[in-house]
């Protein structure tokens, strides 16, 4: 009797722990969901006062990869009593709107790297309408979910003409024609870096590239990526005076004989001849636009 006893009790001791480590064991893995992620926005070409242009990134909201120079650096959000300011890699670059205009300034860091010192670049691109301050949009999946695939276009592979323009109270448009030549799809968004050059091949300096929505004979319209298959092409705006401005002291106006444009995040010129002479120290340059139509031939420009 007392060796059922003894039995039972250790059987029920046997259960007791057999549950406690069952109880304990530690639970099934659980395969992790996904994570959605959001495509970065596309870099963003800023046009500087000295014909460069400055192409910025904005992966998120702490960060900004810049392009200068053929060099790219990664700089971090630090604090502003107004607009936009990151810093490293020995460089400022702080951005501010007004009056419908993002300016921004690139400058070299002190010795403490805590504030700019010396001025590199002063840029800008418009921020009126739907062109917000920081990142551009980025494509918006089509249907199904799928995004476009195209890399972004590089002056290797493309191909410069003109489109035809307008002439009009003193004022001149040309659309430059960007014709992917290449054997792949390649994509373009934003604003192209453009200089102008003399017949010696030299940067007219003198004559600034300004980012504008429209010009004298167009609407404005929002920066928009384009996609460019084999063959095909886009366009951007080139617009400018051919009036002197006699209150900067202007008598005759520069002669430009070809043009030089870089596609917006890229560093690689693509040039197209061109005999024109620009007034007022600049010439206005739209974004990148799907191309609707071939134009007449551009009105030859008031000498």
């Amino acid at each position: 009797m007392r060796f059922r006893t003894a039995f039972a009790a250790l059987s029920i001791v046997a259960l007791s722990a057999a549950c406690t480590q069952e109880a304990e064991a530690p639970p099934q893995p659980v395969e992790p969901s996904p994570a959605a992620t959001t495509p970065p926005a596309p870099p963003i070409s800023y046009a500087c006062e000295s014909g460069q242009s400055v192409t910025v990134g904005y992966p998120d909201t702490d960060t900004a990869q810049l392009t200068y120079r053929g060099q790219t650096y990664t700089l971090r959000t630090v604090l502003s009593a107004s607009g936009a300011r990151y810093a490293g890699s020995e460089l400022e670059w702080w951005t501010a709107n007004r009056n419908g205009q993002e300016s921004a300034t690139l400058s070299r860091l002190g010795p403490n790297d805590d504030v700019g010192v010396a001025v590199l670049e002063r840029c800008s691109r418009p921020s009126a309408g739907a062109v917000p301050t920081g990142p551009v949009p980025a494509p918006q999946p089509a249907p199904g979910g799928v995004l476009p695939a195209a890399a972004p276009c590089k002056g290797p592979q493309l191909k410069l003409s003109n489109e035809g323009g307008d002439a009009g109270a003193g004022n001149r448009v040309v659309n430059i024609g960007v014709q992917n030549i290449g054997a792949t799809a390649c994509s373009l968004t934003g604003y192209p870096g453009v200089v102008l050059q003399d017949a010696r091949g030299r940067n007219l300096t003198a004559i600034r590239s300004e980012q504008s929505l429209g010009s004298y004979f167009t609407q404005g319209q929002p920066i928009a990526p384009v996609t460019l298959a084999p063959q095909a092409k886009a366009a951007f705006e080139l617009a400018w005076s051919v009036v002197p401005n006699e209150a900067m002291g202007e008598k005759t106006c520069p002669s430009a004989a070809r043009l030089r444009m870089t596609a917006p995040g890229d560093t690689s010129p693509v040039a197209l001849g061109m005999s024109f002479t620009p007034c007022g120290g600049r010439v206005r340059v739209s974004p990148i636009r799907p191309l609707t139509g071939a134009g007449q031939p551009a009105p030859a420009p008031a000498p």
